[in-house]
């Protein structure tokens, strides 16, 4: 990477992203030490301005952020790290810095839980349930939600609506998954339709 630490006196800013459900979790700062760093120990380090020193996150908390890509931006002046963190992210006990009333992208978080659950099946998990009944079961049960959300938005409540609709995308995740498909694929394929 040609990263410009010239532009911010030697620092760049740095988003954090969630690999998985793409939620921003912070904004962080880093030299060319504290970046040097990361790459080398795939473990987000920063360049604290307050404490001026290098600070690995999680240092105290042991709530690491452990790197899964790092882009930069079209000019070359800001990085973007995508990562799983170990615990929250924010000093506060929250998963994110920014205070949001709740995880936007839990779809996405739902789809790494379903994929989980394949990879470890835990006993008694609904999922597993699923799984073992097989391919025409779970195809099945995509089926009735489907129905039932239908019907709730011709004839029941607003509560009821969410409630079926919510029940049929866990369903088709959980589809997806037996057939070897992600929501990304899916995602791609409605981009692509939109062009």
């Amino acid at each position: 990477m040609n990263i410009d630490f010239n532009k911010g006196d030697g620092l760049v800013p740095v988003i954090i992203q969630d690999e998985h459900t793409l939620e921003v979790l912070m904004l962080g700062y880093m030299n060319r030490e504290a970046y040097d760093k990361t790459v080398a120990e795939n473990i987000v380090t920063f360049f604290s301005r307050s404490k001026n020193r290098l600070w690995t996150k999680g240092e105290t908390s042991n709530n690491f952020l452990h790197v899964k890509s790092i882009a930069e931006d079209c000019d070359n002046d800001t990085l973007l790290i995508k990562v799983t963190a170990d615990g929250p992210t924010c000093h506060t006990g929250a998963r994110s810095c920014f205070n949001t009333d709740y995880n936007q992208n839990f779809i996405l978080q739902l789809e790494q839980i379903v994929n989980d659950r394949y990879q470890n099946p835990q006993e008694g998990s609904y999922v597993n349930k699923l799984r073992n009944k097989g391919l025409n079961k779970i195809a099945q049960k995509v089926g009735e939600e489907a129905v039932e959300t239908v019907i709730a938005a011709l004839a029941q409540s607003e509560t009821e609506m969410i409630d079926e609709t919510s029940d049929l995308i866990f369903h088709l995740i959980v589809l997806l998954r037996e057939k070897g498909l992600s929501l990304e694929t899916i995602a791609k394929n409605l981009e692509e339709r939109h062009k």
